[in-house]
C-alpha cells in the first residue's frame, strides 16, 4: 500500500507574518523618526547647519536607485506569475545590482564624513556642539540601521533567485518572491523618509 505524501502550503499565514514583520519594523523607524523630531525641534539651527554638509546629489542617485530597485522586483513577480524564469531572474539580478550600488555610494558618503572625523565619538566632532552630536549621531544610526536592512534585503532576494532556479519558486508557488519584495518596498519607504529629513529639511 502506497502513501501519498501531500505537502500543504499556508501562503496566506506566510503573507500575515511577513506583514506583521513590516508592522514591527515600522514602529521601529517611526519611533527613530519622532526621536529625530524632538531633537531637531529642540536643535534648529545645529541640524540646518549639518544637514548642509550631506551630500544632496548622493542622496537623490540613491533615491532614484532604489525607486528603480523597487520597480525591478515588482516586474520580477509579474514575470514568475507569467511563468517567465528567465526575465523574473534577470530582474531580481537587476534589483541586486541597484542594491549594491546604493551600498556603495553610502559606503563613500560615509567615508568622506570619517576622514573629516565626523563620526560618533569623534572628539572633533564633540567640538562642535551638542547639537552636531546629535545630528550626526542619528545620521550614522539610522542611515547604517537602513543599510544593514538592505543587506539583508538583497540575501533575501539572492535565496529567492536560489528557488527560482531549482524551480521552487514557479508560477504556482511565489509567495516568498511576493514577501521579499513586500520587503523591499518597506526598505526603500523608509529611505523615503530618510532623505528628506536628513538631505533637504535644512
Amino acid at each position: 500500500m502506497s502513501t501519498i505524501l501531500v505537502t500543504h502550503r499556508d501562503d496566506l499565514a506566510s503573507k500575515t507574518g511577513m506583514w506583521l514583520f513590516l508592522f514591527t519594523e515600522m514602529l521601529l523607524f517611526g519611533g527613530l523618526f519622532i526621536v529625530y523630531s524632538v531633537y531637531r525641534y529642540r536643535n534648529p539651527v545645529a541640524f540646518h547647519l549639518a544637514a548642509r554638509e550631506l551630500s544632496v546629489f548622493i542622496g537623490t542617485i540613491n533615491t532614484i536607485i532604489l525607486l528603480i530597485s523597487s520597480t525591478t522586483i515588482a516586474m520580477s513577480i509579474t514575470a514568475i506569475q507569467k511563468n517567465n524564469k528567465k526575465l523574473a531572474l534577470l530582474l531580481l539580478g537587476i534589483t541586486v545590482i541597484l542594491g549594491l550600488a546604493f551600498l556603495v555610494n553610502k559606503y563613500f558618503e560615509w567615508g568622506e564624513h570619517i576622514k573629516e572625523h565626523i563620526y560618533p565619538g569623534s572628539s572633533i566632532l564633540a567640538l562642535r556642539g551638542h547639537g552636531d552630536v546629535l545630528f550626526y549621531g542619528l545620521y550614522f544610526f539610522m542611515t547604517g540601521l537602513h543599510a544593514l536592512h538592505i543587506i539583508i534585503g538583497l540575501v533575501f532576494i539572492l535565496v529567492i533567485a536560489t528557488s527560482i532556479l531549482r524551480d521552487k519558486i514557479n508560477s504556482e508557488n511565489y509567495v516568498l518572491l511576493e514577501n521579499s519584495g513586500l520587503y523591499w518596498h518597506l526598505v526603500d519607504l523608509i529611505w523615503i523618509f530618510l532623505f528628506p529629513l536628513f538631505y533637504l529639511i535644512t
